[in-house]
């Protein structure tokens, strides 16, 4: 008996409706509801108390945005230098909060917890430029390894199309962005240097995944030759391939839904804002490379093909 093959070619549109509905519901998303820009790209002020006792960061934070009448988010944390239990408003915006403007805060915020005792902790301004400046750069960290990708493949695959396996490799990468960015939106998590920081950890982990794909498809055509056509070699190299990439990743996620579910009881945002993109960055890396990346190899290989044995007919 033979052993089943996985159809993924077949199929093919069916994934691109998938990931191009949820791309989509991002971006209108976006627009109905914006993003969450964190203070270290949008600039602003961060002011932290230090407290006794438990005090409520909600209404902590709701008093913060009436008494200055701007956005404010309240985090709970404890100092790792002194044990000091703090509470840090952040207040996201290209002004900042004046010297006036924040003693008038504290003396309000003072009032209305008296039963906490806050205390000044420490206040902080995020110059606007130097925001923009490091996004900037992240972007171009993005943008620099996507081309080492396509040149680190395109040199390693030359015998399959390389440079269409890099591009196609690199698509499937801007897919899996999209993916953890539509999760940050819809859970509310700020774009901030977490947010980085699981594009990056998802360059690494997808690429690694469609490489082995891509590896399987170039050793099945030096073996079967034109005996095979594109779609079966894909499908064939997927199915060889699919229980290692499921099997690595789910080392992985589980890992990262542990920290989520931790981070939910304790409450440690700043950790699960990290943690679950990640979760779906890295289900998002199987996906794509498994059924983005080499079917539309598949299609772009396919038409350059026929057109080269167009030309040679001629």
């Amino acid at each position: 008996m033979k052993n089943k093959t996985f159809d993924v070619v077949g199929k093919r549109k069916i994934f691109y409706i998938v990931s191009l509905a949820v791309i989509i519901l991002s971006f209108v998303f976006t627009a109905v509801f914006g993003m969450n820009v964190a203070i270290e790209f949008k600039g602003g002020t961060i002011i932290t108390y230090s407290y006794d006792g438990t005090v409520d960061e909600n209404a902590v934070a709701a008093a913060a945005q009436s008494a200055t009448g701007q956005q404010c988010n309240a985090t709970l944390g404890e100092s790792l230098a002194d044990g000091e239990t703090t509470v840090a408003l952040s207040f996201p915006s290209s002004e900042g909060l004046t010297a006036d403007a924040q003693s008038e805060l504290t003396e309000t915020l003072q009032e209305q917890f008296a039963s906490a005792n806050l205390e000044l902790y420490s206040s902080q301004d995020v110059d606007p430029s130097t925001g923009s400046g490091f996004f900037g750069k992240c972007i171009v960290a993005v943008i620099f390894s996507a081309v080492v990708m396509i040149i680190y493949i395109g040199f390693r695959f030359r015998r399959i199309g390389g440079w269409v396996a890099g591009c196609c490799a690199v698509v499937a990468l801007v897919h899996d962005m999209c993916f953890v960015y539509a999760c940050c939106l819809i859970c509310r998590f700020d774009i901030d240097s977490n947010f980085m920081a699981v594009l990056l950890t998802i360059l690494g982990y997808s690429i690694n995944a469609t490489i082995i794909i891509y590896d399987r498809i170039r050793e099945n055509r030096r073996l079967y030759g034109t005996e095979k056509s594109l779609a079966e070699l894909v499908n064939m190299s997927v199915t060889q391939s699919f229980g290692r990439s499921v099997h690595t990743t789910a080392t992985t996620v589980i890992a990262m839904a542990t920290i989520c579910i931790v981070s939910l009881v304790a409450g440690v945002e700043s950790i699960l804002s990290f943690a679950f993109p990640l979760v779906i960055g890295l289900l998002a890396g199987v996906y794509s490379s498994n059924c983005i990346a080499p079917t539309l190899w598949t299609v772009w290989q396919g038409a350059l093909d026929k057109k080269h044995a167009a030309k040679a007919a001629k």
